[in-house]
């Protein structure tokens, strides 16, 4: 890894976790190390769960990928109403990428109103751009369809089935010394993400559902191991999420549900990466599970020069994941 960098990376082999390895410090002021404990956000890697949650919901009977969104949403103007749960899914929905800054106190009900007084950037199921937006929506769908909050449900539903026990937005009990500090290009600390502007619930709603979820690197294994069994999701749920639903044009990948669908040294890879003003990082499997990267840098960029994540995560990812295969 680049000299002074910091950040936590794994790899795992069907179920047996092959590496898990910090570099740099996850709090340089108590120079606290970076280990598979420390707590990270995961940014947009948010997606698979937001996406898995729907899927989990589709199995129990409480909603199709299927149903408009005139089904869960009131006063959908005739522009929105040929949008599916499936739409938002695969970014296809025709909305916006966001409306609005992360942080900005948008509460649910109201970004549901500014979704639906909108301008759609092109025609339902026609075009895909992604967008933010539509998992945010998504979330709020979950929300409708289960009679839970969104944190809550993935909680049940997910993360405690898969064992868990440190991922989530306000309900896990971290320890906040365990919560990595976020660097900018300066090494200037930029505190933690639970230091952000969140309400008390976790965070607004231009960011809920399709960023900002903390996890771990074991809890990322965890995950894993349980996309190999069938007891959070079926097989046909897992089809689902893995199927390349829409090419990602003008690359040559396809979005499935909350992943995108590549190659990655000539294997098909699920693989998802995540960005926020400070942090970068990816995670990559191959849909059957035998083999397995994720990392996060903590610090993305340095303004000397020395290192920029966005640019080395692809052969950071792929040169992993070759060794694995």
């Amino acid at each position: 890894m680049p000299e002074q960098s910091r950040g936590i990376l794994i790899a795992a082999q069907s179920d047996e976790l092959t590496v898990c390895q910090g570099w740099g410090f996850a709090n340089e002021e108590d120079q606290v190390p970076f280990g598979c404990d420390t707590v990270v956000d995961v940014m947009s890697m948010t997606k698979q769960f937001t996406a898995a949650a729907v899927l989990k919901l589709q199995m129990r009977g409480e909603l199709s990928v299927d149903d408009p969104i005139s089904d869960y949403f009131d006063h959908v103007p005739v522009d929105k109403r040929a949008i599916t749960v499936e739409h938002l899914l695969t970014h296809t929905s025709g909305l916006a990428g966001g409306l609005g800054d992360d942080y900005e106190p948008v509460m649910r009900d109201e970004l549901i109103d500014r979704a639906m007084d909108s301008t759609l950037q092109s025609a339902p199921g026609t075009v895909y751009a992604y967008s933010n937006l539509g998992y945010s929506l998504l979330a709020a769908i979950v929300e409708m369809a289960s009679a839970s909050g969104y944190e809550a449900f993935l909680v049940e539903h997910l993360f405690t089935p898969a064992g868990m026990t440190s991922t989530g937005y306000v309900l896990p009990d971290w320890n906040q010394a365990d919560i990595a500090i976020e660097y900018d290009a300066d090494d200037a600390a930029q505190g933690r993400p639970t230091g952000r502007p969140w309400a008390e619930d976790g965070p607004y709603w231009n960011l809920r559902g399709n960023g900002g979820l903390l996890s771990t690197a074991r809890d990322m294994f965890r995950w894993h191991v349980a996309l190999l069994e069938d007891d959070v999701l079926n097989q046909d749920a897992k089809s689902q999420l893995f199927e390349p639903h829409v090419r990602e044009e003008p690359e040559d990948t396809h979005y499935g549900y909350g992943w995108v669908i590549t190659e990655l040294d000539g294997q098909t890879a699920a693989w998802h990466n995540g960005a926020n003003a400070n942090a970068y990082g990816e995670i990559a499997r191959t849909p059957d599970g035998r083999a397995m990267v994720f990392w996060i840098s903590t610090q993305a960029i340095s303004d000397q020069g020395q290192w920029d994540f966005e640019e080395l995560g692809p052969e950071l990812t792929e040169g992993t994941f070759t060794r694995l295969l």
